[in-house]
Formats: structure tokens, C-alpha cells, sequence
């Protein structure tokens, strides 16, 4: 094999490759022996068909398949012998393809950059960190209470106040004409209360049992059923009953209905539960400035295909939330030729980060085991509640589906490794100081 190089520049490499045609030939001849002793024919006994007729029939595909690995091979060896680490798949072109003459074929790629290990015994990071006090175990447990509420009817002829349910039949027209999925019964809501057509449980604030209502209100410009985006429309509401909420008392035999054994276990047990979540966003916040630290420190040429390839998934996600009717204000605000300049420096900083910890990981031998992959999968199906053996046997039957939780693990695992080595200053913060999006 014959290797010469055609470029060189920054990270892109590229080389001509020549396989003299004896090998090809020898390796052809070679396999069409091996097909030819099981080879079959009336006439012959097995592996005593001629080689001309074995060459008659399996020639052709011999040579495609003889082809192909001999380059798969020769630019495996040339990568390997020369040390080279592609960003990306290279692209290989063959030139000559022979039968009759050397194989000659070309390889373009870009190489991962040469990164140096940073000293991170000089970063120093902020760690915040909240106290698991009463107020916040006291609103914890308020907000259990609540989600275990139910609802008593009121027997009393009354008008209803925010907060309380009605239970209502309603019929919604556009322009006088009943439409799609505007008419229902029995449907039960909260007298101003979230999670209906802005507007229109204000309206019923007063309403009582037996009354009819009609309200005016407008669809959002971003709802879901396009139809009725930005519509004005009018329902024709029925109040059928009225009902209150009683909120459980915090006492032992709420605990009890938790599968707990007492009003202070249930308050212990909350206690707990708000230390792991603080121990969590404070992980979250030493996390994020550390790779802050890391991607100053970052500071080498990134391999243009690995940045285009960044930059177009992060703007497939931009144009997927604006056709969504979710797009960010501040982008909302700039020139798409100006946002794509952004975005471009984030896929930017975000591949030389991911090379930077990649670097730091292969140096120190950190490894994802395949019961970290495991036990990230189950994690994966929890969040899906009674469907979560469903997406567990997705996963028995696609494994390498589970290669989309290693990158994470791999990065985590690295996290916790420059962790232990940088210095940490402790700050005490509040727990809405702690919960706070520092961006916002």
C-alpha cells in the first residue's frame, strides 16, 4: 500500500491511497477458492467445479466485495499507522477502481485536535447551598395536602368564589356556528382557576346552580388546534353544581394514607426529600461553572463538521419551537442572520467543551458500565409511569437505542471527577436564591 499525502491544513488531512493490483487479484483469487469447494453443479462432484465457471459466477460480486474491504482496510491501517483521530466518518472516493490496474483511491477527513489537559487545581467554584429549614418543609407538606384535596358539594343556593369548582355544561360557537370540540358536559373546573381558554373561568366568578351564562373570550394566537388560533368565540355556559375543596390536615392520618407511619415520619421523610433536591441544584450550579471554567480553558480550533453538525441540530430545535408558536422573545427580537451567528458560537463552545471533557475522560480511564446504561434506561421508563414496561422491552429490543444515555453518563461521571479536584467556597443561600435560573 502506497500512501500520499494532498493536504494539509488546520485540521483537515487528506491522502492518496494505492493498493497494488497483484493484492487485489491474490485476494480475489483467494475467496473465489474458498466459494469454490462448496460450490455445486450437475456434472461435478462438490469442489471440483472448474475455476473458470466458479469465476463465471461469482466473479463479478468477488470483485465488489473484494473492493470495498480492501479500501475499509487500507484506510483503517492508514489512519492507524499514522495516528490520526477523524472528527467524522471520512469521506473516501475511489479514483481507479481497477480489476485490471492498481486500486487507487482518495481520503478527506478532519482530525480531532490535539487538547491539552488543563490544571483545574486552580478553579475555584461557588457553591451554593440552602438549609433544609421549617418554612420550606412546612411549604413542601402544604403542597402535598393540596394535591390529596377533594371536593364537597355545596347544598346552598350560592354564588361561587375563586377557587371553588363548578361542575358545567358548555356550548361554544364561532360567529354563531357550533364548532369541533366546543360542546361537552359534565365537566368539572376551578373559578379562576388555570388550565382552560384564558378568560374563561374569571367569567363564572359569582355563578350559582341553575344559572346559564354566556361568555365571551379569545382563543391565544398559539393554541394548539390551528382552526381556532386568535378566534373570538362565544359559550353558552349551564352551571350545574357547585362544590368546595377540603384540603386534608397534615396529621398522622394523612401519613398513614402515604404509607407512612406518622405525622413526624412524613415530616422527616420531606425533610429528606428537599435535601436531595437542594444537593441536586446545587450540583447543577458547580456543574455549570465548572464547565464555564473548562470552556475558557478550552481555547483550540474546533473541526468545522462537528460544528456545522452541532449548529444544525440546535437550529432544527430553534425553527421546530418557532412553528410551535414557543420561540425565545430574544430571538424573537433578532435577524435570523444575527441568530445564526450566535448559534453558531454556541455550537462552537459547546463541541470544544465536549472535546475538552472527552479528552479528560479518556485520559483518566473513566468508562460507562453496562449497568450504568441499565439503571439510566429504567430511570428513563419511570418517568413514564403505567407505561414505563413498555418503554423498558423498547429497549430490550433496540439496545443500541441505549447508547443515547452514555454521552451523559460519560460527561456526569467526568463532572464528579474534576469536582473532588477543584476548590469549592460554600455560600448560604436561600431556597429560592438556590432555585433561581441565574440567566433570568
Amino acid at each position: 500500500m502506497q500512501v500520499t499525502e494532498t493536504l494539509s491544513d488546520g485540521l483537515k488531512r487528506g491522502f492518496t491511497v494505492v493498493v497494488p493490483e497483484p493484492e487485489l487479484t491474490a485476494k480475489r483469487e483467494k475467496r473465489l477458492a474458498e466459494l469454490g469447494k462448496n460450490m455445486q453443479m450437475p456434472g461435478f462432484r462438490p469442489g471440483k467445479v472448474p475455476m473458470s465457471m466458479v469465476r463465471k459466477r461469482y466473479g463479478e460480486a468477488v470483485a465488489a466485495e473484494v473492493l470495498e474491504a480492501t479500501v475499509n482496510d487500507a484506510s483503517d491501517r492508514l489512519l492507524s499507522e499514522r495516528g490520526l483521530r477523524p472528527a467524522m466518518q471520512p469521506k473516501l472516493e475511489i479514483t481507479k477502481p481497477g480489476p485490471d490496474t492498481d486500486l487507487e483511491f482518495t481520503v478527506e477527513m478532519e482530525v480531532l485536535p490535539e487538547v491539552a489537559l488543563p490544571d483545574v487545581s486552580d478553579i475555584t467554584l461557588t457553591k451554593p447551598v440552602a438549609e433544609v429549614n421549617d418554612e420550606a418543609v412546612a411549604k413542601s407538606l402544604a403542597n402535598i395536602a393540596e394535591q390529596r384535596k377533594t371536593f364537597k358539594p355545596v347544598e346552598e343556593a350560592r354564588p361561587a368564589a375563586a377557587g371553588e369548582q363548578l361542575k358545567v355544561d358548555f356550548i361554544g360557537r364561532i360567529d354563531g356556528v357550533v364548532f369541533e370540540g366546543g360542546t361537552a358536559s359534565d365537566v368539572d373546573l376551578i373559578v379562576a382557576g388555570p388550565g382552560f381558554i384564558p378568560g374563561f373561568t374569571e367569567q363564572l366568578e359569582g355563578a350559582s346552580a341553575g344559572e346559564t351564562r354566556t361568555i365571551q373570550v379569545s382563543f391565544p394566537e398559539d393554541y394548539g388546534a390551528k382552526e381556532l388560533a386568535g378566534k373570538q368565540a362565544e359559550f353558552e355556559v349551564t352551571v350545574k353544581a357547585l362544590a368546595v375543596a377540603e384540603v386534608p390536615a397534615i396529621d398522622d392520618e394523612l401519613a398513614k394514607a402515604m404509607g407512612l407511619e406518622s405525622a413526624e415520619d412524613l415530616k422527616a421523610k420531606v425533610a429528606e426529600q428537599i435535601g436531595r433536591e437542594f444537593e441536586q441544584l446545587s450540583r447543577i450550579k458547580l456543574k455549570r461553572g465548572l464547565l464555564d471554567a473548562l470552556a475558557e480553558r478550552a481555547q483550540f480550533a474546533a473541526p468545522v463538521s462537528l460544528v456545522d453538525a452541532e449548529f444544525d441540530e440546535i437550529w432544527r430545535q430553534v425553527e421546530a419551537a418557532k412553528a410551535a408558536g414557543q420561540e425565545d422573545p430574544e430571538d424573537a427580537a433578532k435577524e435570523e442572520e444575527t441568530l445564526r451567528t450566535d448559534y453558531k458560537a454556541i455550537a462552537d463552545r459547546r463541541v470544544r467543551l465536549g472535546l475538552l471533557v472527552a479528552e479528560i475522560g479518556r485520559a483518566n480511564e473513566v468508562q460507562v458500565t453496562d449497568q450504568e446504561l441499565q439503571r439510566a434506561m429504567f430511570n428513563e421508563a419511570m418517568r413514564y409511569g403505567q407505561q414505563a414496561m413498555q418503554v423498558v422491552e423498547f429497549f430490550r429490543k433496540n439496545p443500541q437505542q441505549m447508547e443515547r444515555f452514555r454521552g451523559p453518563i460519560f460527561e456526569d461521571k467526568v463532572v464528579d471527577l474534576l469536582l473532588g479536584k477543584v476548590k469549592q467556597d460554600e455560600v448560604i443561600v436561600t431556597p429560592e436564591e438556590l432555585a433561581a435560573d441565574p440567566e433570568s
